[in-house]
């Protein structure tokens, strides 16, 4: 019985690997977002056979990282500023709603774990993948913290999406310093319980990123000619 059901695992763990291999080669840009995903070549990259990378590809499509088109394939989905705006709302009011319960009745243990990772933000300022991976650590305690495990979820979700996002607010020159002066306020609210302004200050802390994120998109935009120059 024990054979059987190692047997039976077996494939799975190898479309789950396949999976988070996927990942991590989208959230590295080496599989651009809007670009077609070549099953064939790919599967030879990663040394597996087809049928695990189809099931992979299915896995990211529910996650919505790959969208299938039909007779096309699948693609590495681009975000669009709508999709971004909405899921930067969706976040505030999730993240805020976090922050306010924690606020109230999170323990001490609790509260701790949240400054130390707020330093350990503070000290990787320099070291931007340091930096990207402390803030989402930061965060994601947070609504662990919180113990709504069904926002925890959907904010993992929406996370990954967000790593779609050519225009990330923190490659807007200044945001940098911002995002941390906003989650060192925000952990100040809530280690005197006060709830109202963690939340207050994490919805602010959102509304800033999608600014940033929008005047980043902007920017980079391709430009139409203009009859009258702008200095």
């Amino acid at each position: 019985m024990n054979a059987s059901v190692s047997t039976s695992l077996a494939p799975r763990a190898l479309y789950q690997e396949v999976a988070e291999r996927l990942r991590q080669l989208i959230f590295a840009r080496e599989l651009e977002p809007g670009s077609w995903i070549d099953e064939q070549k790919l599967a030879g990259a990663l040394g597996v056979s087809r049928t695990p990378l189809r099931e992979a590809l299915k896995v990211l499509a529910v996650e919505g990282l790959v969208t299938m088109k039909v007779r096309r394939g699948a693609y590495v989905t681009e975000m669009s500023r709508d999709d971004v705006a909405q899921i930067y709302h969706l976040l505030a009011l999730l993240e805020s709603d976090a922050a306010g319960a924690v606020a109230r009745g999170a323990s001490d243990a609790q509260i701790a774990q949240l400054q130390a990772l707020h330093e350990r933000l503070e000290a990787s300022v320099g070291q931007r993948d340091a930096f990207f991976a402390a803030n989402e650590q930061f965060h994601m305690a947070l609504l662990e913290a919180a113990g709504n495990r069904w926002a925890a979820q959907i904010v993992t979700d929406l996370r990954k999406m967000m790593k779609l996002n050519r225009h990330h607010s923190l490659f807007r020159q200044g945001r940098l310093a911002e995002s941390l002066a906003e989650p060192r306020a925000i952990a100040r609210a809530i280690a005197p319980r006060d709830a109202p302004a963690a939340a207050r200050l994490m919805g602010e802390h959102f509304a800033n990123g999608l600014a940033a994120a929008s005047e980043s998109a902007s920017a980079t935009a391709p430009r139409r000619k203009r009859a009258v120059p702008v200095g």
